[in-house]
């Protein structure tokens, strides 16, 4: 009977430890996202309250360069769960770019399913600036506020760049994209698509609090002395 009782024990504790761990391991996940949800709206804000006098003195550089062009430009991206969005940018480029990029695909500068190429005749002069300063960005607040963006996460790749994606590289969404990520601040450019999905892969494992502080404040330092950015 003590035996029997004792193996029952055994069998009892295997059982119940490890459901307390992935009890503590989703509750510690829950509390990540809540807070990583409080620092968006908070961050998303004061950086729109903060920036609207820049957000005129740039719409109205761009109405001067190019007057029949809209400010603001949206294009569809993919979100997490594959879940399609509109994300915004201040608009960097001439107002037919996306008719003229089928003749500019063999021009490509960037390994993998992505297109950059430096000297992008379809980029504005204004464009050009907002691009190397990352200031084109800045209406991807806005998707942050919406909850289709975090501020720290994966780059949102756009349609045609998920369809050629494998299994693998889906993995990176997973989690809601980001303003910023581990990308941006560790080249971004210069980085290729392999290393890029890496990248993605390691914040998804590595992800806190503590961590997405780090990533944003290194994207400041990024951004102050970037030559990566085009």
């Amino acid at each position: 009977m003590s035996k029997l009782s004792n193996d029952s024990s055994v069998i009892e504790a295997n059982q119940y430890y490890p459901r307390t761990r992935w009890k503590n391991a989703d509750s510690s996940m829950v509390y990540y996202l809540i807070a990583k949800r409080v620092l968006d709206i908070l961050g998303a804000c004061f950086g729109l309250l903060c920036c609207l006098p820049l957000f005129i003195v740039l719409a109205i550089r761009m109405k001067i360069e190019d007057p029949k062009g809209h400010i603001f430009f949206y294009q569809q991206r993919v979100g997490k769960d594959e879940k399609v969005f509109n994300m915004y940018k201040f608009r960097s480029m001439v107002s037919n770019a996306e008719e003229l990029l089928a003749d500019l695909l063999d021009q490509n500068e960037m390994e993998g399913h992505m297109f950059k190429m430096k000297e992008d005749p379809r980029i504005t002069k204004v464009g050009k600036f907002m691009r190397k300063t990352s200031m084109d960005e800045l209406p991807q607040l806005w998707n942050v506020l919406k909850g289709d963006m975090s501020l720290v996460g994966p780059r949102p790749p756009l349609l045609r760049e998920v369809e050629q994606y494998s299994s693998y590289h889906k993995q990176r969404l997973q989690v809601t994209p980001g303003c910023t990520g581990l990308w941006q601040v560790s080249g971004r450019n210069d980085i290729g698509f392999e290393e890029m999905v890496e990248l993605d892969l390691t914040y998804i494992r590595e992800r806190k609090i503590s961590f997405e502080l780090k990533i944003i404040l290194r994207t400041f330092s990024a951004l102050l002395g970037s030559k990566n950015a085009y």
